[in-house]
This record gives structure tokens, sequence and C-alpha cells, in this order.
């Protein structure tokens, strides 16, 4: 065993966020943990000083240096204004898999489901928590759903190799493809790749919303869940409330170089400062984080003396329950308690030893793919018309937009929030200020750029100047580049 201290930085976070810190740092010390920490302040306090992002320069070279995080939760605004920094950590680090298992304590924490272990895999990067959003016309936003190859491939295969060095016997994937059919349909076809490739693993598909009720009413039927950024924090939330309390639910967070560790919840801001917070989720996470730099030894005491605290009934009052719970104890309490069982294992739960093997699961390099050529044949023209807000008005559209016409490209459709509104529209459809024209090759022939600048300032000549463009391909192994719309 080394006796080598690992450098890890160390944020406490907004709200509940430094009363959890100390009481999990308190309790790592006790175990013997062998850690040199580097603290950096992030969050709240750094927004109110006018820095966007919540974070220095510094504390980035030092989470660069040290790259192992261990993060208590910080204070992120609802609405516009600052971003996130829980994403830009995760995305700026290229922390691409969020793991978090989901684990029932049964009887000592009340679950329906005493058997319940699922891990979910969730892509962290892409979807739409890369937060591209446009508003070019008012009472009209969109977000864009970005999935990639690259994305797909690491996460699912991170899924796989995580139930192979685990033991875990199914790999269930998690999408939407019969609506997106080209972002969730990309990921699935990728699932399915890297799936052949681990014939030793089950693996298996839900539609996202019949999955998310599967879980919520019989998690016992899943082992790793891989899935999209979204439907992967929805899921997970959900899984962690069924196993008992989502306060108890852990993250760990990825990367081919870096890590970052925490609990799931939030600040928790209504009950900081009251010495009340159960610091359970983040002391769970920092047990992840002992496993990831090769400290097995003090993880297995931390949390087997955790378990013992749960077995003998001392609990924080968000999971404290009558007849079950024998001791309804604050933050100190219960940090002492985990410390006065420090060497203690538990009598009905599994007992944890960990292996003292340093680093996370090390992936292949991407799979190496011929670029596919693709053919310009069209384009789709978003603009701002509010002279018709019924679908019966769209032929009045078509006659202005027919005037931009140039030699060789035809007005396909018309459409509008995705439905096809022109031509034969159906005046029932609601129709948003925000149209999408369809512009298309008439003869099936490459169309040339500058035969879409030409259509584009034509546009302009007809009083009806275009807000935003996507350019229509068709790609040379026969796949289209665009949907169809609702209708077409």
């Amino acid at each position: 065993m080394s006796t080598q201290k690992t450098p890890i930085t160390v944020a406490r976070g907004d709200g509940i966020g430094p009363e959890i810190m100390d009481a999990t740092l308190r309790i790592l010390e006790a175990a013997g943990a062998r850690l040199d920490i580097h603290e950096i302040e992030i969050g709240e306090k750094l927004y109110n000083q006018g820095i966007m992002n919540g974070i220095s320069d510094e504390s980035w070279d030092k989470l660069r240096e040290t790259k192992v995080f261990l993060k208590a939760p910080i204070f992120t605004t609802m609405g516009g204004g600052f971003n996130s920094l829980n994403v830009t950590v995760r995305k700026t680090l290229g922390l691409y898999a969020n793991v978090r298992p989901c684990v029932s304590y049964h009887p000592f924490i009340k679950t329906n489901f005493p058997n319940m272990d699922v891990v979910i895999v969730r892509e962290n990067e892409e979807d739409l928590y890369a937060g591209i959003e446009y508003s070019q016309v008012d009472g009209a936003v969109q977000s864009i759903k970005m999935i990639t190859r690259a994305g797909s491939e690491r996460i699912c295969r991170y899924a796989f190799e995580y139930a192979k060095a685990n033991g875990r016997k199914k790999v269930t994937c998690m999408v939407k493809d019969n609506i997106m059919k080209m972002a969730d349909g990309l990921f699935y076809e990728v699932f399915q790749e890297i799936a052949a490739e681990y014939p030793d693993i089950e693996q298996e598909r839900y539609i996202v919303d019949i999955g998310m009720a599967r879980v919520a009413a019989n998690p016992t039927e899943f082992d790793v869940i891989v899935t999209e950024n979204l439907y992967g924090d929805i899921v997970s939330d959900i899984a962690a409330e069924v196993t008992g309390s989502v306060g108890l639910g852990i993250s760990a967070n990825i990367g081919e170089s870096c890590a970052m560790f925490e609990a799931m919840h939030g600040t928790a801001p209504d009950i900081a400062g009251q010495g009340i917070a159960n610091p359970s989720g983040l002391l769970l996470g920092s047990i992840m984080m002992l496993t990831h730099i090769g400290q097995g030894d003090v993880a297995s005491r931390v949390h087997n003396a955790w378990l013992k605290t749960i077995e003998d009934g001392i609990h924080t009052g968000d999971i404290y329950q009558e007849g079950i719970s024998k001791q309804r104890v604050g933050t100190d309490e219960f940090t002492k308690a985990v410390i006065e069982r420090m060497g203690q294992k538990p009598e009905t739960m599994a007992v944890k030893d960990y292996p003292s093997v340093a680093g996370g699961l090390k992936l292949p390099p991407l799979k190496q793919r011929d670029v596919v050529g693709k053919t310009l044949i069209g384009a789709d023209v978003f603009v701002e018309w509010r002279d018709a807000d019924r679908a019966s008005g769209s032929d009045a559209l078509a006659n202005i937009a027919r005037q931009a016409l140039v030699e060789g490209i035809d007005l396909s459709i018309i459409s509008n929030r995705g439905t096809k509104v022109w031509p034969d529209g159906q005046a029932e459809t609601f129709c948003a200020p925000l149209w999408r024209l369809r512009y298309k090759s008439t003869n099936g022939q490459e169309v040339m750029n500058s035969q879409v600048t030409k259509m584009l300032d034509n546009l302009y000549g007809v009083g009806l100047p275009f807000v935003k463009v996507e350019k229509l391909y068709e790609f040379d192994n026969g796949k289209p580049g665009f949907t169809k719309a609702q209708g077409e």
C-alpha cells in the first residue's frame, strides 16, 4: 500500500455544499485517506463577481494539474443569465461518461424494490445540454440537439466495458428514435454496432418514455442503462428516488485524463446552515473517487462504516422513518456516528471490499471510418412572416416565396413548427411567425452555393428576408441529411 498522498481539487460549493463537504472530508481524514487537498472557489460567489462561467482561470489550472475533482453542489441560475458550471466543467475537461449507481439499502431505507441495483451510464457532453439555442423571431426559440457518432461510440463503449469489468449481465439503450429518427437513430445505430462486440452481455432497447416508466415500476428488470444526456439526467433521478432517496444518489464524471465526483442532488438552499443536511450523497461520491485513485482500502473502510451507521438506524431527517430508524440526527451527529464506526462492518448488508487499483476504464481508440461524400440538393430557409396565422394563409406566403426562385430550384414545401402547411395545408394547423421554406433541386442534380446565395438575395428583394438557413444534403451512402416535415 502506497503512503504517497494523491493531489485532488475540492470545491465546497453553495447552499448545503460547505456543510456536507466539511462532513465528508472529516470522515475521509478519519479513515486515513491519503489526500493532498487543493481547494478552489467556484459557483455563486464568482457569479456575483461578474465571472460568467463561475470559475476562475487559476481554478482551471488547478483542475488540470490534479485531474481529480471532488465537488459539492453549486448554484445554477434558472432561465437566462449565467451558464451551468456543472455542464461547463464536464464539457471543458472532456468528462464524457456520467456514471450514476442507484442501489437500494433495504430494509433500513424504505423502498418498494429491496433488490434494486441499477447503474445509469449517461452521455455527458452532447444532446440538448450542448446549450446551442437561437431565437431569430420574437416568441419562437430553437434548441439544437447535438448527437455525434464519436460521442455515441464513446459512451456506448464505456457502458459495455463497465458492465464487463463489474460483472454486469445486460446493457439497455434508451432512445426516442421513433420520433427523432436521425439524432436518436444515430445513437441507437452506434449502440448496436458496439453491442455486437460483446456477445456475452445481453443488450436491449427501450423507447425512453416507456423505459423510464418501467424503471419506476420495476427497476429490477435493468442492470446497466446507457442513454443520451437529457434522458440520462431524468432517468437517474427517477431511479435514485425509487431506491428510497435521491439524496443518496451519486455521480462520477469520467474522462480520458480527468474525473469529477459529486452528489446527484442540488444545493438545497432552504435548509442551508441549519445543520440538518445529509452528507451521504457526497460521501458516497467520494468513495467512487477513492477507488478511482487507487485507495480501495480507504474506500472499503468508509463505505462499511457508512453502511453500519445506516444499519444501526442513525439517520438524518430526509431518510428517517418511524419504525425503521432508531435516531434522528443532524449533519454533525451523523458524521460523528460514521467516524465512530470506522473499522466496523455491516451485519446485514453486503460488506464492501474494493481493490486498490488506480485509474478508470481504458477504452480503445475510436473506430476509423471513411468520410462519406455528400451532394447539396437544396436549402431550408427560415423566414419571419406575420401576415397569416393559419395554414390556409400559407398560399400567400408561397406566392411570395416563389418569386425568389432561381433556375434549377423550386419551392418544395412550407412547414411551420415541423408540420407541412403548403401545399395542401389544413386550416386547423396553428402557425407561429417562424416559417420554413424548403427549396430543392428541380431535376435531382447538385445545387451550387451561388444558386442558394442568389435565391437568398431574391428573398430580400421580394420583402421576405431570411433569418436562418440550413443546407440540404444527400450522402453518398444513400442517407438523406434531413428529415421530412410531418405530413410531407
